[in-house]
């Protein structure tokens, strides 16, 4: 198969794959690992197996990171050689894992990627879509990856090429080692990995396309980052017309007040949102339910996370003592886009549960719902 002018070895059952995979036991940086992460591509199944006979904690990225970054590999107890093959499989990744959440606090010693190509000092050129690259740098800011981290590629020898440097970014992921069917290439390669999210090369559709990545803004912005992204960047003229200060010192007034306000640890009130509109005419609202709140999280906090990820409901109706909170917006496809971006959302530490109400009520009554 031809992609970006490269020829990708896409057989995972040819000899040469089954050769080049196996070739990874014997790496001392595969021996030491504990924790490993391998892409689920199918030329990698060979890598993935050998994790698992060795009894190393295999994590597994979510394709296209649309439901979260990892799933780990839980084989069945006593599993036979067969049923770990199955585990290395994409059918087997979908029937023995689970998910690994942002706050998991996961430790990866080992990072193993696919390539379109890659050059004998360790460049490395993907399949132009750019989820190897973005996945290295949210486990940079998680904490799960270190500088030293070695990172692994298997490729066939044709895709071993010479590569420009000018072709790299300073978001590009590189490699330590690679294997192919007759060789074990160590790079020493000195150009330094990604340091994490560069947010000014994030657009507005990946971060809709990620919905963990919005996840990682949120808490990285709480640190007092730049997250600015892409788009906004060409809006930055407009940041201080006086229209936008306003604007921002009426969203931190909001704030404020929230916070001085009935925004008390544990207290039960129904708030409607002051830069939301009223609701109006008959019909049915739609509520969605927030769980797994933290003791600790006040209200503000939540609200300010639902301005920021663009999901402010018409009505909070906070209920802390209970760990949870129920938002109303206008209709059903509000609150489903509400529930969209807020997917992966973690707040004091964990990542809140986030659905469509079981009940739902009219829009002129104000009871509690009694979801749990």
């Amino acid at each position: 198969m031809l992609r970006q002018g490269f020829w990708v070895y896409r057989s995972s059952k040819s000899p040469g794959s089954h050769q080049a995979c196996g070739s990874i036991k014997e790496l001392d940086v595969f021996n030491r690992a504990s924790e490993i992460k391998v892409d689920p591509d199918k030329p990698l199944e060979g890598v993935r197996l050998a994790a698992l006979q060795a009894r190393k904690t295999l994590l597994v990225p979510t394709p296209r990171l649309r439901t979260g970054l990892f799933n780990r590999i839980v084989p069945p107890s006593g599993a036979t050689k067969e049923i770990l093959r199955i585990c290395a499989t994409s059918q087997g990744i979908k029937e023995y894992s689970v998910p690994v959440g942002l706050d998991a606090k996961a430790r990866v010693d080992l990072v193993v990627v696919g390539s379109v190509a890659v050059s004998e000092k360790g460049w490395r050129i993907g399949k132009g879509e750019g989820y190897a690259d973005m996945e290295y740098a949210m486990m940079v800011s998680m904490g799960a990856v270190q500088e030293d981290t070695p990172v692994v590629t298997i490729v066939h020898d044709c895709q071993v090429v010479d590569i420009a440097e000018e072709l790299l970014g300073d978001h590009d992921l590189t490699v330590d080692y690679i294997l192919t069917p007759t060789r074990t290439i160590k790079t020493n390669c000195k150009r330094p990995k990604p340091r994490g999210i560069i947010w000014h090369k994030v657009s507005y559709e990946m971060l809709e396309k990620i919905p963990i990545l919005k996840s990682l803004r949120y808490r990285e912005k709480q640190t007092g980052k730049d997250v600015s992204l892409q788009d906004e960047h060409s809006d930055s003229a407009n940041a201080n017309t006086p229209a936008a200060l306003n604007e921002e010192a009426m969203a931190e007034n909001t704030r404020l007040q929230a916070a001085m306000g009935s925004a008390q640890i544990g207290q039960h009130y129904v708030e409607s949102d002051s830069l939301s509109p009223r609701l109006e005419g008959s019909g049915m609202i739609t509520t969605v339910y927030v769980g797994n709140i933290p003791p600790s999280v006040r209200v503000s906090e939540l609200k300010c996370a639902l301005r920021e990820f663009h999901a402010t409901p018409l009505r909070v109706n906070w209920q802390g003592a209970q760990h949870r909170a129920f938002l109303d917006y206008k209709d059903k496809a509000t609150a489903e886009s509400a529930v969209s971006s807020l997917k992966g959302l973690s707040l004091g530490g964990n990542t809140l549960r986030v659905e469509l109400a079981k009940n739902q009520r009219n829009k002129g009554q104000v009871g509690i719902n009694s979801q749990k």
